[in-house]
């Protein structure tokens, strides 16, 4: 039998709206159902957090994650890979750094805690990746490759870290025309890591392309060929020749305007721009395509399931896509936050736990893990345990 990963349980502490709370966890779909504002996405979030360091929320710092009113919060998620239970403790404050330990052993930097818990979110806002900005984007290929790739983190932290260190002296020397010398340094050092960025991309999408081409034929009845086109903002082996003919803009703008940072990605179907000329749906099956050809990468690159986190996006897709979604996530543990569980009762997936989410806290209707039919939701066995006050 395969020894697959999956997460056991997640305990909160002063974490958003929740003062404490423990979720338990299957291994097959695990349901967390309310209406909204009461705290299902929080849970879901904590998850990514424990999994990343990082809320898959924009612009979220660890001050905004602390319940109004303390001055900390605390994750603790026990995850069991190849049959051994770890542990991952995560402290945040208000004043300081975040804390995390691993089986009680403290980290100090974020790229030793990836590799131990691989999750995949999806919510409804990926749906628009396809029509949205570049940024929205480039966050896709980070967030992905940042987790499967620990090299490809500490690359992106550096260059980021030197392309501010850049800009900053830029806008000195849009002042003092001296400061023009010191240049080189910062150009060789963002050379060098936007170079490996540049190739860790442009393999994450020829990956991708292997497997994405066929998801998308089968949503479509075989009537659309999509393609991932990477779009590169500068060639890795002309970067520092690009920097040095826009030395005058980038001064004159005060930021570096050539880099892996203006990077973009299109969606070809039948060879035309999904962006440009897709309809909505055909963006939308994009942007579902996407999600599962994820799911598959991943899949191949760690030989084991990632966890889905899945957002309330169901209500999201039509039934043709639901089925397809549903199909491909079978064999995967998946924690699926929704308005009501009906829609997964009607399909032959097992579930393993159902919560009711409200207000910050989660109660757990117990269930048997079996396949549940339609005319089955009436054998759910309604032993309601409060697992939070």
């Amino acid at each position: 039998m395969v020894k697959v990963m999956y997460i056991e349980s997640i305990e909160l502490s002063n974490y958003r709206n929740y003062s404490n709370v423990k979720v338990e966890f299957g291994k097959n779909t695990n349901i967390l159902y309310g209406d909204n504002a009461q705290g299902k996405t929080n849970i879901l979030e904590s998850i990514y957090m424990a999994a990343t360091t990082k809320s898959h929320r924009k612009n979220t710092q660890d001050k905004d994650i602390i319940k109004i009113g303390e001055d900390e919060s605390h994750i603790r998620l026990f995850v069991n890979k190849k049959d051994i239970s770890h542990k991952i403790d995560m402290h945040l404050r208000k004043s300081k750094n975040k804390g995390v330990a691993i089986d009680g052993i403290p980290i100090r930097r974020a790229t030793e805690l990836y590799g131990l818990l691989n999750v995949i979110f999806f919510s409804p806002e990926d749906l628009t990746i396809i029509k949205n900005g570049p940024a929205e984007r480039r966050r896709f290929m980070d967030l992905e490759l940042c987790q499967i790739s620990r090299l490809y983190y500490q690359n992106l932290a550096s260059y980021n870290r030197i392309l501010n260190q850049r800009n900053n002296l830029l806008k000195q020397i849009y002042h003092n025309r001296s400061l023009m010398d010191t240049l080189d340094v910062w150009n060789m050092q963002l050379v060098d890591y936007g170079s490996r960025i540049i190739k860790e991309r442009r393999n994450f999408i020829d990956m991708m392309n292997e497997i994405i081409g066929e998801i998308h034929s089968h949503l479509t009845s075989g009537k659309e060929k999509l393609e991932i086109v990477y779009e590169c903002n500068v060639d890795e082996d002309k970067f520092d020749e690009t920097l040095q003919e826009k030395t005058e803009m980038d001064v004159r703008y005060s930021s570096t305007q050539s880099g892996p940072h203006r990077d973009d990605i299109s969606f070809l179907i039948n060879g035309i721009d999904a962006r440009k000329y897709g309809s909505q749906g055909q963006q939308r099956t994009v942007a579902l395509s996407l999600k599962m050809a994820e799911i598959k990468l991943v899949k191949r690159i760690i030989n084991d399931n990632p966890i889905l986190l899945l957002d309330d996006v169901m209500s999201e897709l039509d039934t043709s896509r639901r089925d397809a979604l549903i199909e491909e996530i079978k064999d995967i543990q998946t924690i699926i936050t929704c308005t009501g569980y009906d829609d997964f009762v009607k399909e032959q997936v097992i579930i393993n736990n159902v919560y009711s989410v409200v207000e910050g806290t989660a109660t757990r209707v117990r269930t048997e893990d079996q396949r549940l039919p339609s005319s089955s939701r009436k054998r759910f066995s309604s032993v309601m345990e409060t697992v939070s006050a």
